[in-house]
């Protein structure tokens, strides 16, 4: 069993996103690693976008993660060979992103457009490596950022991190 990024197989990744699916969501990101405490897989969960430019909608549910949870949970129950085998002791854990969820692709910051977002890039772009503003959507492959009355086209390919900011 071959490891992905975040130390899930591909195999563990496709139950669990063939596992979201059937209750409408999407796996957003599947983690198996040793922490301080011992074996965390940890699986999140997103909503799936109602169409190409949908915005945020509707959050992921504790209902939503303890149903797929608890099918996952079985699933593992019976093929523990998706774990690295039925004698290692883990803990669970499915949720959401969060609030102040990462952005990834040109996907999210078409959907999160009109949100409070921060964005890091690798190198300056028109002198600066930290933005913060309100998405305003993608143009030829640049994130446009709204901070003040100034807007920041910013490269995706310049981006190291970027996440929503919570607002109240």
């Amino acid at each position: 069993m071959k490891p992905a990024p975040g130390g899930a197989s591909e195999q563990l990744r496709a139950v669990a996103s063939r596992i979201a699916h059937g209750y409408g969501l999407e796996l957003f990101d599947v983690q198996f690693r040793r922490e301080s405490h011992g074996w965390v897989l940890r699986v999140i969960l997103d909503r799936v976008p109602a169409g190409p430019e949908a915005g945020g909608g509707e959050a992921v549910t504790i209902d939503d993660c303890r149903r797929v949870s608890e099918e996952l949970s079985a699933h593992l129950d019976v093929d523990p060979e998706l774990v690295g085998g039925g004698d290692r002791n883990y803990t669970l854990e499915v949720s959401s992103p969060g609030l102040d969820r990462p952005l990834r692709d040109e996907r999210d910051y078409r959907r999160f457009t009109g949100r409070l977002a921060k964005i890091v890039t690798r190198e300056p772009v028109g002198g600066q490596s930290h933005f913060e503003g309100r998405l305003s959507g993608v143009d030829d492959d640049h994130v446009l950022l709204a901070e003040g009355k100034r807007t920041h086209r910013v490269p995706i390919a310049a981006i190291s991190r970027a996440r929503l900011e919570v607002e109240f």
